[in-house]
């Protein structure tokens, strides 16, 4: 067959002589950071496929699955593209670039044009499709549809799931238009695909499983560490082995469970396991793309660790747990309501009240889920108006959560994609009682943004120096200006290695005096 014509070089790859050497050597921290496709017989693959390494003539590099396929070439079966982790540089921080694709996630191009998303990250329709064809080598709505496509073969592969609902899950308005675009991209229809094997291990009872891949290596351990200190009874819960949660809505709930994915010497999976029970199929990709930004699974370790150890501290701390990522939430309204909690007091007492006010303004399940989950956390709706001064909180904490359960309703604050951290930032602290540690902790934790840094951290600006004098905030700002885009990295690093283990739920610290946000590090 002929060779597919190929667009212009990709300059967001890795040099060439990196990538044939990732590509021979199967380097899995390569993979989603660029694709191999074979001339040969117009499939392509990710670095890490098991398949006979083609001759280097005939290989062409690119750094998305959408520039592949925008060259002709297919998606290999047996390495899968669809599960390998996103490349973390193009959808993290404030670039226009990062925030399209962001949006692209949600799937603002599935019922919008690419004018409006254009328009959402402030640049000009043309001026954006060019950035795109530069840096990804495919345009938005190319991105956009190998997305949906990519998300829809994984399902096909992976589950059982009628393919009319795989459609519907993919964000596809019609079973004929997927069919067509299904045949037209990978030629072969979605029934054809299915008749392969399924690769997916059984769930427990009716759950769906999905596999969630990542890029090694990959600290799951001091992830669910850093989640089960901060697990609210009946909402969520969290062993050394799992995190499982109630989702919502009330009137259609689930839950999930996210752990290790099973292998063996053989068979080495980098991926996490996603166990849903009665989530709609409508959901999925929402659910999906909410647990990669909760586990950070898209970050990119090896170009994060060269950044951070430019600082000698950070070095060392990076050495140790060269996998540690940032660990998000599930819910940013729930997030910026447990940062409020924590001000001023210790990791386990913010849990307490954090627990009070699910079990009292939250919907209680109408059966209980897997191991106690009973109720989903209150939206800003039941909290604007809510009585919180009877389950404990004081005068100025209830006012500040109502304050923010409003802003979220009249749009003050949101946790929208296109926001840079300057902008999420301004508008939060525009509130009473938000200050900047708190804005920027919610910008860590809500948003998963790479470069959030609260420099008003009193476990920042007494751990980082190694002589025992703290550091002012100004002075801790500047020092980590060389950490930029990864400063949240470098914040989890310290506080990992000041708190390597939860606090126990009756262990709790006196509270420092009212109105100094700056000890509200001690919920971090």
């Amino acid at each position: 067959m002929d060779a597919p014509a190929l667009p212009a070089p990709d300059t967001s790859l890795p040099p060439p002589h990196v990538c044939e050497q990732a590509r021979i050597s199967r380097d899995p921290r390569f993979d989603g950071l660029f694709f191999v496709a074979v001339t040969s017989t117009g499939i392509y693959c990710r670095p890490v496929c098991p398949a006979p390494t083609a001759k280097s003539a005939n290989v062409k590099y690119f750094g998305h699955a959408a520039a592949c396929e925008a060259a002709g070439f297919r998606p290999c079966l047996r390495c899968r593209p669809e599960l390998s982790p996103a490349d973390g540089a193009w959808r993290r921080g404030d670039a226009a670039v990062a925030r399209a694709l962001k949006l692209i996630d949600e799937g603002v191009l599935a019922d919008q044009p690419l004018s409006a998303l254009a328009e959402r990250v402030g640049l000009g329709e043309r001026q954006l499709r060019r950035l795109f064809v530069e840096r990804l080598g495919a345009p938005p709505v190319g991105v956009h549809g190998t997305r949906r496509l990519l998300f829809a073969k994984q399902l096909l592969t992976e589950t059982r799931l009628p393919i009319t609902e795989v459609a519907l899950a993919a964000g596809f308005g019609s079973l004929r238009r997927f069919n067509a675009a299904f045949l037209e991209a990978y030629r072969m229809a979605p029934r054809d695909l299915r008749r392969r094997p399924n690769e997916s291990p059984e769930g427990d009872g009716d759950a769906l499983v999905l596999r969630l891949g990542y890029r090694p290596p990959y600290d799951l351990s001091a992830m669910l560490d850093f989640l089960r200190g901060r697990a609210l009874p009946g909402v969520e819960h969290v062993d050394e082995r799992s995190y499982t949660r109630a989702i919502g809505p009330i009137e259609a709930p689930g839950w999930l469970r996210v752990s290790a994915w099973p292998s063996d010497k053989q068979d080495r999976q980098h991926a996490l396991k996603l166990e849903l029970h009665g989530a709609a199929p409508s959901r999925l990709l929402e659910i999906t793309n909410r647990l990669r930004r909760m586990f950070d699974l898209d970050a990119d370790p090896t170009a994060i660790g060269a950044a951070l150890s430019v600082d000698p501290r950070l070095r060392a701390l990076v050495a140790k747990r060269p996998g540690l990522r940032v660990p998000s939430g599930w819910d940013g309204f729930e997030i910026s309501v447990r940062a409020i909690l924590g001000q001023q007091v210790s990791v386990a007492a913010a849990r307490t009240l954090a627990a009070r006010v699910a079990q009292r303004f939250g919907q209680a399940l109408p059966q209980p889920f897997g191991p106690g989950l009973t109720h989903l956390f209150p939206t800003p709706v039941e909290l604007a108006e809510a009585d919180l001064a009877e389950i404990g909180l004081t005068r100025a904490r209830a006012d500040t959560v109502r304050t923010v359960a409003r802003a979220l309703l009249d749009g003050r604050v949101d946790f929208r994609a296109e926001r840079t951290l300057d902008e999420f930032v301004a508008r939060w602290v525009a509130l009473p009682g938000i200050g900047p540690w708190t804005a920027h902790y919610i910008a860590l934790r809500a948003l998963g943004h790479p470069d959030a840094f609260p420099a008003d951290d009193l476990v920042l600006q007494k751990a980082l120096p190694e002589d025992g004098v703290r550091l002012s905030a100004k002075a801790l700002g500047a020092r980590a200006e060389a950490w930029r885009p990864w400063r949240a990295y470098g914040t989890i690093h310290v506080w990992r290695d000041s708190m390597p283990a939860p606090l126990p739920l009756k262990t709790a610290t006196r509270a420092a005096p009212a109105g100094r946000e700056k000890k509200a590090r001690k919920a971090a």
